[in-house]
């Protein structure tokens, strides 16, 4: 086969992939995890149900390769906070947004996958690499770690104000220092 054919073909797989996601992100904002179906996501991304169950057995690994991208997106996120600001206190307050947007106990099954272990684990990895040493009692993975356990909690605050307070203690406790 031509290598012109076979790029051509991966494009096309890749764009119909793409196209099945954003439809299934669409279903997901209008109506939950639970109102996603096969129909729906086939009909929204223009292809049909035949198609669709060539790239997905069913809504379960739809929703996970979704789940999927959107963790790598809010990793990619963090990455160019850090790039842009250099400020550990920006990226984790960026960090504690993501969570107050898309609350974890939403997709508690979806957050259980081992896709999220994997990313969770990058994301202290990111976390303590750009803290270096903050403490001496304490390493940095460590201190990473409960960073990134602190701020999952914004996915449960009232507002934007109880984030910000939420970042600023946990920030406080990742220094051993109280702002009182």
């Amino acid at each position: 086969m031509p290598k012109l054919w076979n790029s051509s073909i991966a494009t096309h797989r890749e764009a119909v992939r793409e196209a099945v996601l954003d439809a299934t992100a669409a279903v997901v904002a209008e109506r939950g995890l639970t109102g996603v179906t096969m129909a729906e996501v086939a009909q929204r991304a223009g292809v049909g149900r035949a198609t669709l169950y060539k790239y997905f057995a069913d809504v379960e690994s739809i929703l996970t390769a979704w789940h999927q991208r959107q963790v790598a997106n809010h990793l990619r996120q963090l990455e160019e906070i850090w790039e842009r600001t250099q400020r550990i206190e920006d990226a984790l307050e960026a960090y504690a947004f993501i969570c107050y947007e898309h609350p974890a106990s939403e997709a508690v099954d979806l957050h259980r996958a081992e896709h999220v272990g994997h990313a969770r684990g990058q994301l202290v990895a990111f976390i303590a690499e750009r803290l270096g040493v903050v403490r001496g009692d304490v390493p940095p993975r460590e201190l990473a770690a409960y960073c990134v356990h602190a701020l999952q909690a914004a996915g449960a605050v009232p507002s934007k104000a109880a984030v910000r307070r939420l970042v600023q203690v946990t920030l406080d406790g990742l220094r051993g220092q109280s702002s009182g």
